[in-house]
């Protein structure tokens, strides 16, 4: 293959001649530069993420289940976003499966081959629905991995969202929802872990962000279906409900008692309602949404 013909993702970039020879701070200026440039790429990918997003919030209604399926880096990246689902969103962890070629790594080995190992996400992807989505990652596009398990969704009826770094990416075949971010070349040609993983990670916390807010999750820019299990999210959650409705600290912790800890109980709680069970018809009626409930105190 003639260099001109190479993916995106495996070009030289240019300004990366002699970049052993540089002194530290110039090697370190390029590297930021091509960060802020990855980023850059997802400009035009707004209208496909917004897609995406309805798709996972329509799943999670639907009582279905968000699949992350990726290798390498890219399989990180989509453990870093789904695993922090459930407690920022207040999700059931059993509606995230993270799906990763040679299984979630628990030390520094992660070896390249299982990428290709099409059997193992054959296995993963057996138990797919309808109401199911698989969010399919690989920087190159070409990945068996992530490209089976896209292959499988869709032959199941499944929804799919396809993220790549390449345009003509082959896993895009398999897509409801195709992002392609637009990323150049890496600093290290072929080192997807750098840029190219910069903007998976921003797509994917823009996708599951939006999908928390089209659910009813965030109020005003604050989690509101937080789970608070330590210390710091207890005094968040108390933190919110003052917030929004001026309760006094000690209104705010006994709401959040009242309620056993579901923050949008508390809230409405606080802001009123006489009872837990007239709280959660209220919430009920609003199809979970804090807001237009607040709006029947």
């Amino acid at each position: 293959m003639t260099p001109h013909m190479l993916p995106q993702t495996e070009m030289l970039r240019d300004e990366s001649e002699g970049l052993d020879l540089r002194p530290d701070t110039e090697v370190l200026r390029l590297l930021l530069d091509a960060q802020k440039a990855a980023l850059n790429g997802l400009d035009a990918c707004l209208p496909d993420i917004s897609k995406g997003a309805a798709l996972m919030a329509e799943t999670i209604r639907a009582g279905g289940r968000l699949y992350y399926a990726a290798a390498g880096s890219s399989g990180l990246m989509g453990l870093a976003d789904g695993a922090e689902i459930p407690g920022t969103f207040g999700l059931s962890p059993e509606s995230i499966a993270i799906c990763m070629a040679g299984g979630i790594p628990t030390g520094a080995e992660m070896p390249g081959h299982t990428e290709d190992d099409t059997r193992t996400a054959e296995i993963a992807a057996a138990d797919l629905r309808p109401t199911d989505t698989v969010i399919a990652i690989s920087a190159s596009g070409t990945t068996p991995y992530p490209l089976t398990f896209a292959g499988i969704a869709k032959s199941r009826g499944a929804k799919t969202i396809c993220i790549a770094n390449n345009a003509d990416a082959p896993l895009f075949e398999h897509a409801d929802c195709a992002i392609c971010l637009n990323t150049p070349p890496e600093v290290i040609a072929g080192s997807t872990r750098l840029g190219a993983a910069t903007a998976q990670k921003a797509a994917l916390n823009m996708l599951s962000t939006l999908m928390g807010v089209r659910l009813g999750h965030v109020h005003d820019g604050m989690m509101v279906n937080v789970v608070a299990d330590n210390a710091k999210l207890r005094q968040r959650a108390e933190g919110i409900i003052r917030n929004i409705t001026g309760a006094t600290p000690q209104h705010a912790a006994d709401a959040l008692d009242r309620a056993e800890g579901n923050l949008k109980l508390a809230v409405l709680l606080a802001a009123g309602a006489a009872t837990r069970a007239q709280a959660s018809e209220l919430l009920t009626a609003s199809g979970g949404h804090l807001r237009p409930a607040l709006d029947q105190i």
